[in-house]
């Protein structure tokens, strides 16, 4: 039976982060909301006061996160690329066709600390689609959740296929289906989500995820020809880059409006120096497509530490929008491609989080570790 909660029931952001600096780290979370959350372990701590060992410490979680019983491990995210089942249209045209499902599910985002999350294919985000612009996608939605919802895709696509409540498909109930059939433009870093309302509740509860659309070497020539086929995933030039798929996210934990925790791909501190750093070639091109869906906040970054990168808004472009930069900042649903290199770096431990220093410290933080090859 729903109850108001009491005052001293409900934990604001500001209060979180205070006992999270006095414990340490994410560490206050059971305190604070004075639940045993956990009772055989603390949830994170910090290492930013341990001036003796010498490590790159910074912040991370006390405990591991059952990635099995999430589903998703956030180290595989990174590169799980989902092309779809691949067959070719009577006109030539390559077509892609995926299955969505809808269903609730609680998932593990800190060492002790559950969300009840509506997710697509279970997991939060959902698949990465990667396809090529021109590609004809087709998607079957199925909605196996306890609320009605969308897929809305971004990009160029008919008005019956924009996923929109009370507009033809319109919100999909519990139980029912619908297909979404469109041709893949433009070529860039895009995302979809789910559009029904309260719109604030369906995207942060986990209902989202990247959809990639790579150029068509075909469609450009000359030095841009060249570049397109490094961001084409059916050339033998984009192998020789190491992409990677970030999204930023936050978690309200007691729904009162406010972030609680911050992650990249949903688990905070998910790629700590202590728990699973991302390992790289310093002499591989990195690249990075990055996608912030956080809700409650107007904006969230990321910041590169010791290096610099360039920016491709929207990825929409051949040629960088921006040069030699170390932040960039996104507002919700913008995204980018950031491309950089540590070839003329010495290996190690190298830091990149949120440049709002309170999300870093809620758990966007996180290390490349750079090895020789």
């Amino acid at each position: 039976m729903n109850r108001r909660k009491k005052k001293s029931e409900v934990i604001g952001r500001r209060q979180f982060l205070k006992a999270s600096a006095l414990t340490g780290g994410v560490a206050a979370v059971s305190a604070a909301l004075g639940t045993d959350l956990n009772p055989t372990a603390n949830l994170t701590k910090s290492k930013i006061s341990d001036h003796d060992n010498n490590t790159h410490g910074g912040f991370g979680a006390v405990g591991q996160v059952d990635y099995a019983r999430n589903g998703f491990d956030p180290s595989e995210l990174l590169y799980d690329w989902d092309y779809g089942e691949v067959s070719e249209l009577d006109n030539g045209q390559t077509l892609r066709e995926y299955t969505f499902v809808a269903v609730d599910k609680e998932i593990e985002i800190a060492p002790g600390v559950f969300f009840p999350a509506w997710t697509y294919n279970g997991r939060v985000p959902g698949p990465t689609i990667r396809c090529v612009e021109g590609d004809r996608i087709k998607i079957e939605f199925i909605n196996a959740g306890s609320h009605p919802h969308t897929i809305h895709f971004h990009g160029i696509h008919p008005a019956s296929m924009d996923g929109l409540p009370g507009f033809y498909a319109g919100s999909i109930a519990p139980g029912e289906s619908t297909v979404y059939e469109f041709d893949a433009f433009p070529f860039g870093c895009h995302l979809y989500h789910c559009h029904s309302v309260p719109l604030k509740r369906h995207i942060h509860k986990g209902l989202y995820g990247a959809f990639i659309v790579d150029p068509d070497p075909d469609k450009y020539s000359g030095e841009e020809k060249q570049i397109a086929k490094t961001r084409n995933h059916n050339y033998r030039e984009n192998e020789n880059v190491n992409e990677m798929m970030m999204i930023m996210n936050g978690f309200d934990t007691n729904f009162d409006g406010d972030n609680e925790i911050y992650a990249v791909n949903s688990i905070a501190f998910a790629y700590s120096a202590d728990n699973a750093p991302i390992r790289i070639r310093k002499s591989q091109r990195q690249r990075i497509y990055l996608i912030n869906v956080t809700e409650f906040d107007p904006i969230n970054s990321l910041h590169l530490h010791a290096n610099f990168f360039n920016y491709y808004d929207h990825g929409t472009t051949l040629q960088p929008t921006l040069r030699t930069i170390d932040t960039v900042m996104q507002c919700q649903a913008q995204r980018g491609i950031l491309e950089f290199s540590f070839a003329d770096f010495e290996p190690g431990m190298y830091m990149f989080h949120a440049h709002q220093s309170e999300f870093a410290e809620l758990g966007w933080m996180a290390f490349f570790d750079v090895v020789e090859g």
